[in-house]
């Protein structure tokens, strides 16, 4: 199977436990692999025969800024369903959302989640 990588989607948004988190916000950053058979785009170089990821990303944007969800499982959840729901031609699904700046003391790194739902298998 085809896919279609796009990577270092950075947004500000507002999910997370703590309250100030919902309040202040922080940034995040988000890959996104899609599959997909891109044969036919391939032959006919029409993007009405691929996935316009420029929508994908701006999914991606608009729930990262808009969502206020207690843990980022939910927020990364709700992108990866949200992509195989508005993308008829994506079958599997994979977002990896990272918080480089998590408010926890004495901890420079950052937290990433990874998850990956297919429209056969969406568990």
């Amino acid at each position: 199977m085809d896919s279609i990588h796009l990577t270092g989607i950075r947004c500000y948004g507002y999910t997370g436990y703590l309250a100030e988190e919902q309040i202040l916000g922080q940034w995040f950053e988000v890959d996104v692999k899609l599959w997909l058979d891109i044969s036919t785009a391939a032959k006919t170089d029409a993007i009405e025969d691929t996935v316009d990821y420029r929508s994908v990303i701006a999914k991606v944007q608009h729930l990262v800024k808009t969502s206020k969800f207690a843990l980022i499982e939910r927020l990364v959840a709700t992108i990866a369903d949200s992509i195989l729901i508005e993308c008829d031609r994506v079958s599997t699904v994979q977002v990896t959302l990272s918080k480089p700046a998590a408010p926890i003391p004495d901890f420079g790194g950052k937290i990433t989640i990874e998850l990956t739902r297919s429209k056969s298998n969406p568990f």
